[in-house]
């Protein structure tokens, strides 16, 4: 698949081919609706806790006798049909995280790579760095090629002076190539792909595939 390689500026550099096996390959809706339930479910913290009738402070006292007074017979004050009383099948603390086969993680990232690139969302541009780190550059960069509109950048390395840069950015994100989201990914409206991490995506896939044959 070929594409425009742009400048920073919004010009037209030159031409970049993308490689298939990542960027061309039919969309497999259902390992992206796993691979985003996935990591939905691996945030989720788990802490909501209710009290039963055993945990609620209280008497264990019956608040009356058993007969003779004709109300119905009651257990303590804990009872979870009285207010302040224990919370019947409440939630507890637990561990919503679970884990998917690699390749069908892999198969996930290169299917939402192909799905943004086949639709135009993804534009290829020039290696560039915000050496200043300061928010206004990035700012002036970002406005040629996406609108106020959730914006994914994809870095061939870790490159910490554009992430402070963008870190006052609403709806920006920044991704390494060897360590993509899928929910990011699947719903930013605007891709930025730096030309190096093009081939660095590339190579790593094909590596990891081979490795795991």
């Amino acid at each position: 698949m070929e594409k425009k390689v742009y400048s920073i500026d919004g010009k037209e550099l030159r031409t970049i081919n993308l490689d298939d096996k990542v960027f061309g390959l039919p969309v497999n809706e259902d390992v992206i609706y796993y691979a985003i339930t996935n990591e939905l479910a691996n945030k989720r913290v788990g802490t909501a806790c209710t009290k039963t009738r055993a945990e609620v402070h209280g008497s264990n006292a019956k608040p009356y006798k058993q007969k003779g007074t004709g109300h119905a017979r009651r257990g303590d004050k804990k009872s979870p049909i009285n207010v302040g009383g224990g919370t019947i099948f409440g939630p507890k603390p637990r561990d919503f995280s679970y884990s998917i086969p690699k390749k069908e993680k892999r198969l996930a990232m290169k299917s939402i790579l192909s799905l943004q690139a086949q639709s135009d969302r993804l534009t290829v541009v020039e290696d560039f760095t915000v050496e200043s780190g300061k928010t206004k550059d990035l700012v002036k960069i970002l406005s040629n090629f996406a609108k106020d509109e959730r914006t994914v950048i994809i870095l061939k390395d870790d490159d910490g002076k554009i992430k402070q840069a963008g870190r006052n950015i609403s709806n920006l994100h920044f991704l390494s190539y060897n360590r993509l989201r899928a929910h990011d990914l699947f719903y930013g409206r605007k891709v930025i792909l730096l030309e190096s991490a093009a081939k660095n995506l590339s190579e790593f896939y094909n590596n990891v595939e081979e490795e795991a044959k």
